[in-house]
This record gives structure tokens, C-alpha cells and sequence, in this order.
């Protein structure tokens, strides 16, 4: 098992930047692959940027490239991702997720084994 809490969302203006953190407990945080989606309302939910466990490889979808970073400290059970550049589409509910003992990345949605409560990212135009 293991928890996951999203902070870091906020309203921000067309441009600028936010971080987000996701801070897991319980089972040892380097088992797990991470990712961050985000739901906007009536859209599905999409992933935008993951992490395997060392935080040696990354993938990030194609909308966020270049303006979204992921990362992670393993010594603070945490991953984060910074985004720069926002934008009003990037509106939505952000989200922290947990793929156990996957060797790469994930990026499938039914990949994901633990799921955060979600943090709300608005971008005003």
C-alpha cells in the first residue's frame, strides 16, 4: 500500500509557473513508477508527464513538452512537477499516480495501481 497527497495547485495567470509536489507513504517509494494526470471537465483523464523509479527515463504527452518537468527525490518520497509556461488549457485537476515494481515507464492509465485525491490547477487568460 501507499498513500499519495497532491499540493501545490493554485490559480495562476497565462504564463506563469507552478510547482506541484506529491509526497507518498508506505511501501518504499523507489518500487514505484509515477506519473502525473490531469482531468479537465467532460475530457478524460490523460497522462502528462511520468517517471520510472530512478528517475532515469521520463515521458512527457506532446502538449506539455518543453513547459513541463517531472522529477523525483527518493530520499523525500516525493515527485513533483514543475510547470512553466502555462496555459489556459492547461485547467484541470492534477493528479499523482503509483505503478508498483514496473521497471520503465508507465504511461497507461489502468497501469497505475495507487491513486492521489487531486489538486486543481485554473489558468487565467
Amino acid at each position: 500500500q501507499v498513500q499519495l497527497v497532491e499540493s501545490g495547485g493554485g490559480l495562476v495567470q497565462a504564463g506563469g509557473s507552478l510547482r506541484l509536489s506529491c509526497a507518498a507513504s508506505g511501501r518504499t517509494f523507489s518500487s514505484y513508477a509515477m506519473g502525473w494526470f490531469r482531468q479537465a471537465p467532460g475530457k478524460e483523464r490523460e497522462c502528462v508527464a511520468a517517471i520510472n523509479w530512478s528517475g532515469g527515463s521520463t515521458y512527457y504527452a506532446d502538449s506539455v513538452k518543453g513547459r513541463f518537468t517531472i522529477s523525483r527525490a527518493n530520499a523525500k518520497n516525493t515527485v513533483y512537477l514543475q510547470m512553466n509556461s502555462l496555459k489556459p488549457e492547461d485547467t484541470a485537476v492534477y493528479y499523482c499516480a503509483a505503478a508498483y515494481a514496473r521497471v520503465g515507464v508507465v504511461v497507461g492509465l489502468g497501469e497505475y495501481d495507487y491513486w492521489g485525491q487531486g489538486t486543481q490547477v485554473t489558468v487565467s487568460s
